[in-house]
């Protein structure tokens, strides 16, 4: 979690982000006029309650007559049911448009996740990403949703009280306004300080969030480790500065209100004194000083509410600035508008005009960095024919990895070209290219769902019987008949219900039936036991048939029947040639297989 550092945020309001956020807003447009509206009804009837009181001061209490009383009433309950309808449409569609506007930048959150590159995922921290997705997403909904109500009612409160009061008497009404400018002054001291604070909350709960990711993930290490309570305190520092931060925050928003609500029984005060003052000279109706209380209590209880949207605010904008920032974010790798235009994108692909790969694949003077890493290839050339199984092998770090990410285009070069079939393959589209490579990991990743599904993750029309047909080409079909529920047995999160040689099989299944044209092995076979090795083996020999392979090899002697071994040192290819050839020349691969096979004899002898 300490490698990854969250960009910082200084303004105060930000009038630009909330602007960005328009476009998710956009959709619901009728719905917010619409509740702007209901809430601008529920702001007009409760300013017209203090004039009726006015009325029945000064047309029946103070005459001592009822005439009209009956058609006051009926008006009076007019307004009542006026509101209660106003109140329930303002809370249903309130309630729709948070959870709606949530719903859909959590989609375009995700979309955007699928779209970047592999570089954003090296620099970005999954507690981050689980934070932006989660918490502050619904912050985000809650306050756009309920602050328009509040918003709306509140200056609907304020302007049409306002009008009132100077309309009855413009001389009190200055005297009641005289606190709003020190109401401003300290409004503006509070927000910059309230901001700050929830800022360090949004960004301590990243690291929360992450820390129980890497706890969770991490739980068998840890146990082996004796880990328990050196993590506990690491996860206590961390929350007990979230705690810090939102106390921090509480206690200036706790100061801030309550001065808000000082001020506003001070201008409350003010007019009760002055208006009371003109009641015993008779300048003041008893009515209108009545309905005047009454506003004065109207205009400063907007005030108050609009102090605590305000602080809400602020914490909502930590939340939006790190929300834009992920659906801002541009990814490394993109298809130029021409590609675009021809083959389409990831989600509306143009497969008409996609060419059939036939698996040439070639590097042309390459160099190739990580961001802010040293370079890893310089100057790489390779030309590989199609059908061609080519074997990687070399130390930890020596660019293998890197050379089959290059070919799948997670990443490219900085520097050169690499090309497909002949054609550099950026004037073709990522989509185009994987969807043609097959890529098994060293730790096959399952999904939640059923192993039928996961095979069929490689093609999601497969029929059953095709999804079977590959188990049987990998030798999976007989452990998955033995399960409980065959082939809709659930694999658990992550797989964690099959064993890792299981897992394994799995993937290789899932690869057969995808039936790419360019297949990468990243060490697939290292993290299996050496009899579910040699049962897949044949498999894979099957697999690689027709197809352009690139093997990462970690035993060697998988690799003894390809075509082609390259040995790969600091980012440079040092031998290349069949195995035979290599063993014949005794250099750096001869080192390298002899000495692995002395450890596995060894390690054989000891087992025996």
């Amino acid at each position: 979690m300490d490698a990854f550092k969250e960009q910082e945020y200084n303004k105060s309001i930000d009038f630009g982000l909330w602007k960005g956020l328009l476009k998710y807003i956009k959709p619901y447009k009728k719905k917010l006029i619409t509740l702007a509206l209901a809430m601008i009804g529920v702001g007009a009837v409760d300013v017209a309650f203090p004039l009726m009181t006015k009325y029945a001061i000064d047309n029946f209490i103070e005459t001592g007559r009822i005439n009209g009383l009956w058609g006051f009433a009926g008006v009076f309950l007019g307004l009542v049911v006026f509101q209660a309808v106003n109140v329930y449409f303002f809370i249903d569609i309130a309630g729709a448009v948070e959870l709606d506007l949530g719903y859909d930048i959590r989609k375009a959150g995700f979309k955007k996740l699928q779209e970047l590159s592999f570089s954003y995922y090296d620099k970005t921290s999954v507690g981050w990403l689980m934070a932006r997705m989660t918490s502050d997403i619904e912050r985000l909904g809650a306050t756009i949703a309920w602050s328009m109500v509040d918003l709306a009612w509140g200056l609907t409160m304020m302007i049409g009280g306002l009008i009132a009061m100077f309309y009855m008497n413009w001389k009190l009404t200055l005297i009641t306004l005289s606190v709003v400018p020190f109401l401003a002054v300290i409004s503006l001291y509070f927000q910059k300080r309230i901001l700050a604070a929830y800022r360090v909350v949004r960004k301590t709960n990243s690291k929360i969030t992450g820390a129980f990711n890497e706890g969770i993930m991490g739980a068998k290490t840890t146990k082996t480790l004796v880990r328990e309570d050196e993590n506990l305190k690491e996860f206590s520092v961390l929350t007990g500065k979230m705690y810090h931060s939102a106390v921090r925050a509480v206690v200036f928003s706790s100061i801030y209100l309550p001065i808000v609500t000082t001020m506003a029984s001070i201008g409350t005060a003010l007019a009760l004194w002055s208006g009371g003052r003109g009641v015993v000279l008779g300048v003041v109706g008893f009515g209108t000083l009545s309905a005047f209380i009454s506003y004065t209590a109207q205009f400063f209880h907007p005030v108050r509410d609009l102090a605590r949207i305000f602080a809400e605010f602020q914490n909502a904008q930590a939340s939006a600035e790190r929300v834009m920032a992920m659906l801002n974010t541009q990814p490394d790798i993109k298809d130029s508008p021409l590609v675009i235009e021809k083959y389409g994108t990831e989600f509306a692909p143009k497969h008409s005009n996609w060419e059939e790969i036939e698996g040439d694949v070639s590097f042309q003077n390459v160099s190739f960095s990580y961001k802010d890493g040293e370079e890893v290839l310089e100057n790489f050339s390779l030309k590989v024919g199609r059908g061609e199984t080519i074997a990687l092998v070399g130390e930890t770090g020596s660019g293998k990895s890197t050379i089959v990410n290059l070919i799948c285009r997670f990443y490219e070069p900085q520097e050169g070209r690499i090309l497909i079939d002949g054609v550099d393959y950026r004037e073709r589209s990522q989509l185009w290219l994987q969807s043609n490579i097959g890529y098994v990991l060293q730790d096959p990743h399952l999904f939640s769902g059923t192993i039928s599904e996961n095979i069929r993750y490689g093609r999601l029309e497969a029929s059953d019987e095709e999804v079977i047909e590959a188990a049987k080409l990998v030798n999976a079909h007989e452990f998955i008949m033995k399960m409980d529920g065959g082939y809709n047995s659930d694999v658990g999160e992550g797989g964690n219900r099959l064993s890792t040689g299981e897992k394994q099989l799995i993937s290789f299944a899932r690869a057969i039936l995808a039936n790419p044209r360019i297949l990468v092995l990243d060490e697939a076979t290292s993290s299996i036991d050496t009899e579910t090795e040699q049962m897949i083996q044949s498999a894979i020999n099957r697999l690689l048939e027709g197809r352009t392979s690139f093997i990462i090899a970690h035993r060697l002697s998988t690799i003894r029947s390809a075509d082609r071994i390259l040995v790969i040192k600091d980012g440079r290819m040092i031998e290349q040639g069949s195995h035979n050839m290599l063993m014949r020349q005794k250099g750096y691969y001869y080192r390298l297989y002899t000495n692995q096979f002395k450890e596995e004899r060894e390690l054989s002898a000891l087992n025996a």
